[in-house]
């Protein structure tokens, strides 16, 4: 037996045949064979006593078949369904794959774990049939199955918004039904502290419980007065951790330091460096009140850190090491004097000192610590394991010095960002990853070393709830794009065959509903990519992997299934609008599509960018800047471009001299976001895209006295190019949002007349 699994392993790569079952994630290999196998009360699940994938798989056939099968240790029934785990010397007993064998008389589950069997049950049970049926059948077949990460997870904050223990376990089902193996618990932040520490009483008492929360976007700074709190006993936890260990999850719980501190601040102030007072916050963002890096507050640290690690069993410990400002410490005579005693340059280096500091203590305890990739800053502490967010150069950064990094960078994994047209979402934070989007992502970037790609651990999918209140909003944002990542974790995404995963996706729709889990559709809505062409712009429309179905108008009016059929891109020549709808059997499947373009002498034509956006904002790339669509400025979306800490400097070629009197730009700041005007905004003009002549310079007066839409007329005057040169802030000011950091800088649609 020993013999056949090494075989199994061995034969991973040879290319069987792929099918359209649909299974997600997409096993690594899998046969299909002639026949089928009968499911009824005859059949009996053979495995060991007390199996944990057995009873599993029991409770399962039972409530969506309505079907009670026995377990037993052994049988001579010919319809059996056999869970079986090796545990061979010679194997690794925790891989985590598994072999799938279906014949006409019996299904078979073989594995090296209980962990590899639990993926083998949930790969059988998504060939079950949706609904009861009088006959149950499944197709004979083999798969031969193993992830590619061993990081597969999904983080859940609950800080901004508290979910209870019921929900948290429906989480880790939804984890669980798509072999995650990871959840990454945000359990404390400035809007609150959520987990019961007995030796510091008052971060439950007080540290739990906001006076009002913001309401609206962060924009509008709104807020309702509604105390609102809550917080996770350690005998709620152990229920949970035990909870999760059943379906092979391990929980890594995150405690945020030195920044993000408010709460436990309100309740202890004597572990900041002004003293205090301060209440939960009510606002989301960064704040300036951090932990100051005194010896006490060390202690207070090690004194949660001790009760957390007794708590939970997993190998690491998330200690956030996140956007923390330096206001505080370069004021602060406690922080200085730390800096001078240690021989740190600087406050980035006390950042490091501080993380290096934790790190020492949780490894004392024999574990890790992993953070967010700002713990690279100063120093990286030297068994960290670092999770890049800001995009992947943290990560990389991290691999090539030999620390193990965890994926999850914004502008694939952020869950809390738009997924379909902001218009018909609700509300959200910003940007745009779409299930599509998610699906293109590789973990593995190829800047590394084959060396240096194995500190590559995983992914995980972020989920922050600024915008999200209830649980049905955090399914929501989560499914379908959970799929998504699923797949590309366990290896076997393939974003040139988009369309196969999902035919499969849209087959897992009829679980969700029937689990009554809420999902987004929308894959469903119409969207739209503006190209370029000689007469102005070709607007392209697609919807579900195709354009079939699709019913648009332009003259205002919602489609129907009697308007125009969409088969090839709409000329848009003149300002109008197009509105589109999909369409299957004369019914709407999804919102009305709308989008409105203003043209002008700068639309479509040829633009270049000295610096590219960031990966996190740059939808559509520089065309997204004379494409005739201007950006919501209420909601940070598809439709800008961002750019961290870098100058714009972009180049407009109307093809021929144009006589140009007018220039328009669009720049957005939303301080709380780290997102401020250029300091400048420089506009020249050439005959020749050689030598350039400067128009106008806009002051950053200018541009608040026009909220960002900038507008400068001048004498008419022949030009062929257009350069558009923005300055960012280089450093963010004392006493503002992101205090000492590079600001981002957002800027849209560039016109001309």
């Amino acid at each position: 037996m020993c013999q056949r699994i090494l075989l199994f392993l061995f034969i991973f790569n040879m290319g069987w045949s792929q099918n359209t079952i649909p299974l997600i994630p997409q096993p690594q290999n899998i046969k299909i064979n002639d026949g089928r196998f009968v499911l009824s009360h005859n059949t009996v699940i053979q495995a060991t006593k007390n199996s944990f994938e057995a009873q599993y798989l029991q409770q399962i056939i039972q409530q969506q078949l309505d079907l009670e099968l026995d377990i037993l240790p052994s049988s001579k029934t010919l319809s059996t369904i056999k869970l079986i785990v090796h545990t061979p010397e010679t194997l690794n007993k925790n891989s985590e794959g598994y072999t799938l064998h279906i014949t006409k008389d019996q299904v078979v589950i073989e594995a090296y774990s209980s962990q590899g069997l639990f993926y083998g049950v949930q790969t059988l049970i998504q060939l079950f049939p949706i609904e009861k049926q009088a006959k149950v059948t499944l197709p004979c077949l083999t798969i031969l199955d193993a992830p590619k990460y061993l990081w597969r997870g999904m983080h859940l904050d609950v800080a901004r918004h508290f979910f209870p223990i019921q929900f948290i376990k429906k989480y880790i089902d939804y984890l669980a039904m798509y072999k995650m193996n990871t959840f990454h618990w945000h359990l404390t932040d400035d809007q609150g502290w959520r987990i019961e520490i007995k030796t510091h009483p008052k971060l439950a008492q007080i540290g739990a419980w906001r006076n009002g929360s913001m309401i609206g976007h962060y924009n509008e700074q709104k807020f309702d007065e509604n105390r609102y709190g809550g917080f996770y006993t350690q005998e709620e936890i152990k229920e949970v951790i035990a909870y999760a260990a059943q379906s092979h999850i391990t929980i890594v719980p995150e405690i945020e330091m030195p920044g993000h501190a408010q709460a436990a601040l309100a309740a202890y102030p004597e572990y900041s460096c002004t003293g205090g007072p301060f209440e939960v916050a009510k606002q989301w963002g960064v704040l300036e009140d951090v932990f100051c890096a005194k010896e006490e507050t060390f202690t207070f640290l090690e004194d949660i850190l001790n009760e957390v690690i007794a708590l939970f069993p997993s190998t690491y410990i998330h200690i956030g090491g996140d956007e923390c400002p330096k206001t505080r410490w370069k004021k602060c005579p406690n922080c200085q004097a730390v800096i001078q005693r240690e021989g740190l340059k600087d406050e980035h280096e006390l950042q490091s000192y501080f993380i290096q500091r934790i790190e020492k203590f949780v490894n004392s305890k024999g574990r890790k610590i992993i953070g967010w990739d700002e713990i690279l800053e100063g120093g990286l502490a030297p068994n960290a394991t670092v999770m890049s967010w800001r995009g992947t150069e943290g990560g990389i950064t991290a691999a090539k010095q030999k620390h193990f990094v965890v994926m999850t960078p914004g502008s694939h994994c952020y869950f809390d960002h738009y997924q379909g047209d902001q218009k018909n979402e609700p509300l959200a934070i910003g940007g745009y990853t779409t299930v599509e989007k998610v699906y293109s992502f590789n973990p593995t970037p190829t800047e590394l070393s084959t060396d240096e790609a194995q500190y590559i651990l995983g992914a995980q999918g972020n989920v922050w709830t600024e915008y999200m209140n209830s649980p049905k909003d955090v399914e929501y944002m989560i499914f379908p794009r959970i799929m998504a990542l699923s797949e590309v974790l366990w290896g076997t995404s393939d974003s040139k065959k988009y369309s196969f995963f999902q035919d499969r996706m849209r087959k897992q729709f009829l679980l969700l509903e029937k689990k009554e889990i809420n999902y987004s559709k929308a894959i469903f809505e119409v969207t739209g990519t503006a190209n370029p062409s000689e007469k102005g712009i070709l607007f392209a429309l697609q919807s579900v992997s195709s354009f079939k179905g699709i019913r648009y108008t332009t003259d205002m009016t919602n489609p129907k299934w009697t308007s125009t059929a969409y088969t090839t891109p709409i000329q848009i020549t003149q300002n109008q609008t197009v509105k589109a709808a999909y369409f299957e059997d004369g019914k709407p499947k999804s919102n009305v599509f709308e989008q409105s373009f203003h043209i002008n002498k700068a639309t479509g034509k040829k633009i270049a960018l000295v610096n590219p956006p960031h990966q996190n904002y740059n939808t559509g790339g520089s065309f997204a800047l004379v494409d005739g669509i201007s950006g919501n400025r209420s909601k940070f979306g598809r439709d800008w471009l961002g750019f961290l800490g870098k100058e714009v400097n972009a180049t407009i070629d109307f093809g021929k001299e144009e006589v140009i009197k007018e220039i328009t730009v669009s720049v957005l700041e939303s301080k709380g976001s780290w997102i401020y005007y250029p300091t400048q905004i420089s506009l020249l003009g050439s005959t020749n895209g050689q030598d350039f002549v400067v128009i106008q310079h806009v002051s950053l007066n200018e541009m608040v006295a026009a909220n960002g839409n900038v507008k400068v007329v001048f004498n008419p005057q022949k030009i062929q190019f257009i350069k558009i040169i923005a300055t960012p802030v280089e450093k963010i000011a004392e006493g503002m949002p992101g205090a000492g950091s590079p600001a981002w800088l957002f800027i849209d649609e560039i016109g001309a007349q």
